[in-house]
């Protein structure tokens, strides 16, 4: 079992017990204010439809992602966010190397794994911030890097690109400014002049701090 995979069932099963926790006994809650920023930690899970370089050589699979979140005035936010994650070969897929040449799959130099890295800046459009929900709309962009793990256990990186993704999700905070952080988002991959689609669900905690 790959690091991304056991991260992200750690931090799902956590989210899981702590919204469990919460629903059977009183807390206080605190929801964030305008110029706090919160700190979201997510297992996730997703997968590339079959279009574009990517999408055609490489099916689903789990990740983690890192978020800084903003609150400011009028329910709006921006923030960063890093993601890692790791996506299974697609069956029956024409497998290629970094110079795009087509090799077959059980070669050594095939690849095995792909993990797609992404870096970039999110906004926010926020609903019913001064309640224990908190849902939001989003929408972001920034860089997306490629390696993959080739069957001889040797790895490659055959090019980087750029992303922009939109989502929705919610925070249902569950004792103090702790909450759980769920949401979906779509993800457009460009690299090579082509565009691969991505979806994805995450789950995981955030904890808000005043600066």
């Amino acid at each position: 079992m790959g690091g991304s995979r056991r991260i992200a069932i750690m931090v799902t099963l956590v989210s899981a017990l702590v919204w469990s926790a919460a629903a059977s006994a009183e807390v206080v809650i605190v929801p964030p204010r305008p110029g706090q920023v919160g700190l979201s930690l997510q297992g996730q899970y997703g997968t590339f439809l079959e279009s574009g370089d990517l999408g055609d050589s490489f099916a689903a699979g789990p990740g983690f992602a890192v978020r800084l979140r903003y609150r400011m005035r009028y329910e709006r936010g921006f923030g960063l966010s890093f993601e890692s994650q790791t996506f299974d070969t697609r069956a029956g897929a024409e497998q290629r190397d970094a110079f795009g040449v087509i090799i077959p799959a059980d070669s050594v130099f095939a690849p095995r794994t792909m993990t797609l890295g992404t870096f970039g800046v999110d906004f926010y459009q926020m609903f019913g911030t001064r309640t224990k929900t908190t849902k939001m709309l989003s929408g972001g962009g920034g860089l997306a890097r490629v390696s993959r793990e080739l069957n001889d256990g040797e790895t490659d990186f055959p090019g980087d690109g750029m992303y922009v993704s939109g989502g929705a999700g919610m925070e249902k905070f569950v004792y103090q400014s702790w909450g759980v952080d769920v949401s979906g988002r779509y993800f457009a991959v460009f690299r090579d002049g082509k565009v691969n689609h991505q979806v994805q669900l995450s789950l995981g905690l955030v904890f808000y701090a005043s600066l």
